[in-house]
């Protein structure tokens, strides 16, 4: 039935079926990269609002957030409908007494560590509901970290399509070169998630990605 009617459709030069209309799209990648960063700002420039919360202290976002119904556009009159995911950060190893570092009581250090610990379960989990996914990395630091390993193991291991943003290009640390010899799979777009740079080529990424 649906084959009749995407013949139907195609005669009458109207193809609902022709592009994809809700696709889960993931942003993964280790604490502190700038997912949630890079999220609001995707969210700001085509719904008018944030998303997330960010902090400057490691696993601000400890539990998946979804935005659905994003629709981009680009300069050839593409468009693109998708759900964006918002995951916490992974991390291999999550310690309260990090948090305490960081000027926190024991027992909210403690509950954040459990919370985060959840949220990286959770994050793995979510991976076999997205169709693509863009991992976020900080540009500034070394990419061939056990974190990132595991992150692109796990989206190898399931075929699912991938974009890596290099993100925080603004800063004088920035090594893209570095991420590109580390992933040569993948395609690799640098970016400021936080000044918006270089943002209208992550979007025609993201079209590529999502076919």
């Amino acid at each position: 039935m649906k084959q009749f009617f995407k013949n139907l459709f195609k005669k009458l030069k109207f193809n609902p079926f022709s592009k994809r209309g809700h696709v889960k799209l993931g942003l993964y990648g280790p604490p502190n990269g700038g997912k949630s960063t890079l999220a609001n700002r995707i969210c700001l420039d085509w719904l008018d609002e944030e998303m997330s919360s960010v902090s400057h202290i490691a696993h601000e976002t400890r539990e998946i957030k979804i935005k659905e119904q994003i629709h981009l556009k680009n300069a050839k009159g593409k468009e693109l409908t998708f759900s964006l995911v918002d995951t916490p950060g992974i991390a291999t190893k999550i310690d309260y007494e990090d948090f305490l570092k960081r000027g926190m009581k024991k027992a909210e250090a403690k509950a954040r560590a459990k919370e985060a610990t959840k949220g990286v379960i959770d994050s793995i989990k979510w991976l076999d509901n997205m169709e693509a996914v863009i991992v976020v990395l900080d540009a500034t630091k070394d990419p061939y970290s056990q974190v990132n390993i595991t992150i692109i193991g796990n989206l190898q291991a399931r075929s699912i399509p991938v974009l890596i943003a290099a993100n925080k290009v603004d800063l004088k640390k920035a090594n893209i070169d570095s991420i590109k010899a580390a992933f040569p799979q993948y395609d690799i777009v640098g970016i400021s998630a936080k000044y918006g740079k270089n943002l209208e080529e992550f979007y025609e990424e993201v079209f590529n990605l999502i076919k």
